[in-house]
């Protein structure tokens, strides 16, 4: 897989699961031999407009940056209020809906946990390692891409 090119976009609201999502993705990055950059935003819910800004700079040619791939990676924990619930159907399903639009090679990173242990679990590199698989995930679909000669 080497001399692809990663986007990794990380929400940072959750430093220490993002940190631990980040370690996982890079490993399996730099494992497989892909670059990668990084993009980094507050929370999960500003990750599809960011996706978007990127889709649309690339496709206007207003950046000579180029991505084979997109890892989006952050987490979003159950409080007392229904807020989680908005801001991960929205994150979830507008990530989503800009892959689909524009047939991004993605893979989805982002944690929606009723708790922050299980979040910490999950994000783990060694226990979960939900940042390694959606590195995975995307690296595959890079490759799905090139057999469909997109």
């Amino acid at each position: 897989m080497g001399g692809i090119n990663i986007l990794i976009v990380e929400a940072r609201f959750y430093d220490d699961i993002t940190d631990n999502l980040v370690r996982g993705a890079v490993a399996t990055l730099t494992r497989q031999g892909a670059d990668y950059k990084r993009l980094i935003l507050p929370g999960i819910l500003e990750i599809p407009a960011a996706l978007h800004c990127v889709v649309q700079a690339i496709e206007w040619r207003v950046t000579a940056h180029r991505f084979a791939g997109y890892v989006v990676l952050g987490c979003a924990i159950q409080g007392e209020t229904d807020h989680y619930k908005h801001v991960s159907r929205e994150s979830m399903h507008g990530v989503q809906n800009i892959a689909l639009r524009h047939s991004l090679a993605l893979g989805n990173g982002i944690l929606t946990c009723p708790t922050y242990e299980l979040a910490r679990r999950r994000s783990d590199p060694v226990q979960g390692n939900h940042g390694g698989r959606a590195a995975t995930a995307a690296l595959r679909m890079v490759q799905v891409k090139r057999e469909f000669g997109l």
